[in-house]
């Protein structure tokens, strides 16, 4: 870690563009969504300011071992890490959120070149890469923007020596032929001399799965109700919170989590001047988490334009890390 020296660059052609134009598409996209024969929202819906906030107290509940697990993994293997990658990389983070797991590698990673953050949460992550380039004195290029639409690097970023980081296992929030085309666009993005390093969740145990989303203290339901509280507030949707509950299961044929809101009664929701009816036990589906086997992982990572380099996983084969070459 060197001497405090902040280097935050701004990065050119932010994706965001103005507040309007921001709430507009989201507008669009939950009014599809909601329209659709079983109503959906996207799960990129889930961050602004207190949704991220909420998912950071949700990393630390006892029942959520990914980010542990995640964690493990990396600190466990990160000499061997900083061995393939060697000096002078780019470090490009895939919704860095607040950058904690980052801090590992950049601990590990010798004379990296820069750190190009990319979040939809444009609060969290200029308060993240702040901190980040005080306590690392590294120049930090933080893009707001989302990263599931196309993407373009600010020119003042290092293409050399790039080095994709999406932990978390976000990969499975995808359907998987849209994973497959998500890596493949990830490809394309960080070159055909990149690195990409993925977190995965693995399959276990449905009733540990279960409990991970849908946890004691009901932080995991305050984060997924906290979607119709933005709602209401950033598109004057009439969501009545007390008419919707929290609900998580595994579906042991996907193999995935599979987050819902669900209808207490019959009722109408109104937004934008439209009149949304829900049945009583209708639910709204927000989130899927897909869990891989390491083999799957890579069958995936190879359908993506991805070969594996490495793969590791923690004592408890829990989690795992994939260390993947542009193929």
């Amino acid at each position: 870690m060197t001497a405090p020296s902040e280097t935050v660059l701004e990065a050119e052609g932010d994706a965001g563009g103005d507040a309007a134009a921001i709430d507009q598409a989201m507008l669009a996209e939950v009014l599809a969504g909601l329209a659709a024969p079983r109503k959906t929202i996207a799960s990129k819906f889930f961050y602004d300011a207190e949704g991220s906030r909420l998912f950071d107290a949700i990393t630390e509940l006892e029942e959520y071992y990914l980010t542990r697990a995640e964690t493990a993994v990396l600190q466990q293997q990160a000499a061997d890490l900083a061995e393939r990658i060697g000096p002078g990389a780019t470090l490009v983070e895939f919704g860095s959120g607040s950058s904690v797991k980052t801090r590992i590698l950049l601990d590990a990673l010798s004379g990296l070149s820069a750190y190009v953050p990319i979040d939809i949460s444009g609060d969290h992550l200029d308060a993240a890469a702040k901190r980040l380039a005080a306590d690392y004195g590294l120049p930090v290029i933080p893009l707001h923007a989302d990263y599931h639409a196309p993407l373009e690097l600010p020119p003042q970023v290092p293409r050399d020596h790039l080095l994709g980081f999406f932990p978390g296992s976000t990969i499975g929030n995808f359907e998987p032929e849209d994973a497959a085309e998500f890596l493949r666009r990830l490809r394309s993005f960080l070159g055909g001399a990149a690195r990409l390093l993925v977190g995965a969740d693995l399959q276990k145990d449905p009733a540990r799965l279960e409990v991970a989303y849908d946890d004691a203290k009901g932080v995991t339901a305050a984060f997924n109700m906290n979607l119709l509280v933005r709602f209401n507030r950033e598109l004057g949707s009439d969501f009545d919170l007390k008419g919707f509950r929290h609900e998580a299961h595994y579906d042991a044929d996907l193999g995935r989590i599979e987050m819902h809101l669900v209808s207490l009664r019959d009722q109408t929701v109104t937004l934008d001047g439209q009149r949304i009816a829900f049945a009583a036990g209708e639910t709204i589906h927000t989130e899927n988490s897909y869990k891989y086997t390491l083999e799957s992982f890579g069958a995936l990572a190879q359908r993506g334009g991805w070969r594996s380099e490495a793969s590791w996983t923690d004592p408890e084969n829990l989690f795992s890390v994939h260390l993947l070459i542009a193929a």
